[in-house]
């Protein structure tokens, strides 16, 4: 399991392993906190399609479905 800092989670760039609709490259363009300022949920931006999905942050750290990086 890929360690990640959720601080600098924003702008950083993601790749589906199993791409669904042609939507393989991502970037995390916002992060959601809670009252405590902790990263909670991330908004990641389809590269291709501009759509956009919302997810906990760990949901990155499941290595069948995320890789870090543009591959």
């Amino acid at each position: 399991m890929p360690r990640i800092n959720p601080e600098k989670l924003l702008l950083s760039k993601w790749t589906a392993r199993t791409p669904a609709n042609r939507e393989k490259h991502f970037l995390v363009i916002a992060l959601y906190r809670d009252d405590d300022e902790n990263v909670q949920e991330i908004e990641l931006e389809a590269v291709l399609t501009k759509t956009c999905r919302r997810l906990p942050w760990q949901a990155l750290k499941d290595e069948a479905r995320w890789q870090i990086g543009w591959k």
